[in-house]
């Protein structure tokens, strides 16, 4: 018999803590998280060697950032490769290059899990409620998130993180057509199109529902470990905690019920161990198996495939 979900708290609540502007202002670059994690794996005190910048290839306040990175994405865990990391960018992991943009969706999901080590993106994909914004509505909702949190945060190190966020993820304006496309290879998740410039004046736009690149296994994943996070025994949850609560896979992707409902149906075409069912008139996900092997099952055929 399934177990129906029950409206507990979420464990997340309890995983979050104040983590502003590590990133020494850096975004994540093409090419670092991999640099980052194999330098760990062959040598987990490479982040504070003296020739660490020589031996990365980048300045100091980068090793920082790469460092950083690399734990905020759960590649690795106080320098040592996480078993996610080793499965995605291991010799023989999924995807070592990530070279499928897929994998920069499996990452973004990765960064917002708790706990969460960047409390700007937790609150901009989670708490801020605004489709369309500028740089300073998000600016001055993140001061008031941080007020919540903790009052000592130095709104310098919340400017930063603005900064760092929209440059990660948006297209920036009135840069040259060249400089553009630059920008675009060396924020490889820029390319995910989930936040867009509107017009002018610093405006931006979340892009909701469907994305081309955002594959159904990934959707799924994301799917099946949120349901395991707020309820380890359940074996159903409903589509509307999937798709609105802090932290779900309707949050973090910014997906609309057709293009969760959509995904859900895509993978129980090849996965008879999951799919929507109708309880009392409102639709709920069910799954009947452990839900963290049943995740990396999908993940593992799709990887497989491609």
């Amino acid at each position: 018999m399934k177990v129906q979900l029950g409206l507990d708290i979420p464990k997340h609540q309890n995983q979050l803590k104040p983590i502003f502007a590590r990133h020494e202002t850096f975004h994540p670059r093409f090419g670092w998280l991999k640099k980052g994690f194999d330098r760990a794996r062959d040598n987990s005190r490479i982040f504070l060697a003296e020739d660490a910048p020589v031996l990365l290839g980048v300045g100091k306040n980068m090793v920082r950032s790469i460092r950083y990175w690399c734990e905020a994405f759960k590649l690795l865990d106080n320098d040592q490769p996480t078993l996610f990391g080793e499965t995605l960018l291991g010799n023989q992991g999924w995807d070592p290059y990530l070279e499928d943009p897929a994998s920069l969706w499996l990452l973004h999901w990765k960064l917002l899990e708790p706990p969460c080590l960047a409390s700007a993106w937790w609150f901009t994909f989670n708490q801020f409620n605004r489709l369309e914004f500028t740089d300073r509505d998000l600016f001055d909702a993140l001061v008031d998130y941080g007020d919540r949190l903790s009052g000592n945060i130095a709104e310098s190190s919340l400017k930063k993180d603005v900064s760092c966020l929209l440059r990660m993820y948006a297209k920036q304006p009135n840069i040259k057509k060249f400089v553009a496309s630059e920008e675009s290879l060396d924020c490889p998740f820029v390319d995910l199109g989930l936040i867009n410039p509107a017009g002018g004046n610093h405006r931006y736009l979340f892009r909701l529902g469907y994305k081309p690149t955002l594959v159904p296994a990934v959707i799924l994943y994301s799917v099946l470990h949120y349901a395991q996070r707020v309820n380890e025994t359940a074996r159903t949850i409903p589509l509307a905690r999937l798709l609105y609560d802090e932290g779900s896979p309707g949050m973090v992707f910014k997906l609309t019920e057709s293009s969760l409902c959509g995904a859900i149906e895509a993978i129980s075409r090849t996965h008879n161990q999951l799919g929507l069912e109708d309880a009392a008139g409102k639709l709920q996900f069910w799954f009947d198996s452990d839900p963290m092997a049943l995740a990396n099952q999908v993940l593992e055929t799709y990887y497989a495939d491609i």
